[in-house]
């Protein structure tokens, strides 16, 4: 029955749900014409406040973004691929597998949705190779249902925003921290729920009648982009030294930030902590730059969820 529930969602949702861009024009003729009709505002004026106010959102459109790019770094350096490659063996049978992935995607979703949306493709695809008899598509939802409780977790865009002085809305609420948001017990207590009941219920949904995998048609991983140091600029952008001498700034700052200045978590420094562990992790400015790259290259696959898949996280 849960099976069939499920197909049925799937197809609902296929038919009638389109792409965020499209929600996103819906909600703005929506609340234009909400507008209107309840507070007595004229067309013109709407348009006036629609102008006016559409680059307020340009501070918080970025940071979004960045938590994206640099959750995606981090997911692609080396260090996280070996450990993905460890944790895959633990799966032994497609039960495990499945089991396996939705934790490994809650507790990197919950760490930061941009990691977590790379992270959970990643290990869904090297899951599969451990265990090509696994229900695969059951393996991907599983990869991507960890975003269940990343607005509960350390990168929630709301609760971060909040907490950072000067947010767009600090006039209206102020600045609210995150002890009150994130790390409430309320919070913690549901978040906690959820890694139980969600991998529970997506083992219950494994069939027989699933689509299995074969393990040599998901590719090999990508190669580290060769190292060339003929020329000067080459070598600077090889160079160990340069990358990580920014690292070990960025280190300290973080440091200074909360134990001298005892700074509260938000979205700007989470981004900033991502930002420098991506350049860390990957050693050399080059490899740094190719998996910035890459995560630009998949913004618009990203941010569009709806027509996001697997293979586009190779």
């Amino acid at each position: 029955m849960l099976q069939r529930l499920t197909n049925g969602s799937v197809k609902l949702v296929e038919r009638y749900l389109p792409d965020p861009y499209v929600l996103v024009l819906l909600l703005s003729l929506v609340v234009f014409v909400a507008a209107i009709a309840f507070e007595g505002q004229s067309p013109l004026q709407m348009v006036q406040y629609w102008g006016d106010g559409f680059w307020n959102l340009l501070t918080f459109a970025m940071q979004m973004v960045l938590v994206l790019v640099t959750g995606f770094v981090l997911a692609s350096t080396p260090f996280f691929r070996t450990i993905l490659k460890a944790l895959a063996r633990l799966a032994k049978s497609p039960g495990q597998a499945v089991i396996l992935v939705t934790l490994v995607s809650l507790a990197a979703a919950w760490i930061n949705w941009g990691f977590g949306l790379v992270i959970g493709a990643l290990f869904a695809r090297q899951v599969a190779r451990e265990v090509p008899s696994v229900n695969y598509p059951l393996l991907i939802a599983s990869a991507y249902s960890g975003f269940m409780v990343w607005h509960g977790g350390l990168a929630g865009s709301v609760p971060l925003v909040i907490a950072t002085e000067g947010h767009f809305t600090a006039d209206m609420i102020g600045v609210i921290p995150t002890s009150e948001t994130i790390f409430a017990p309320f919070n913690l207590l549901l978040v906690l729920a959820m890694f139980i009941v969600i991998p529970v219920v997506n083992r219950l949904m494994m069939g027989d009648d699933g689509k299995h995998v074969d393990a040599t048609k998901l590719g090999d991983e990508e190669p580290l982009p060769p190292l060339n140091n003929e020329r000067p600029a080459e070598k600077l952008e090889n160079s160990l030294i340069l990358a990580q001498a920014i690292g070990v700034m960025g280190v300290i700052f973080a440091g200074y930030y909360f134990l001298a200045r005892s700074g509260s978590l938000n979205l700007n420094i989470v981004n900033f902590m991502f930002l420098i562990l991506g350049i860390i992790l990957h050693g050399r400015p080059s490899r740094f730059i190719a998996s910035a790259t890459e995560a630009v290259k998949a913004l618009p696959v990203s941010l569009s969820s709806s027509r996001s898949t697997p293979g586009s996280w190779r």
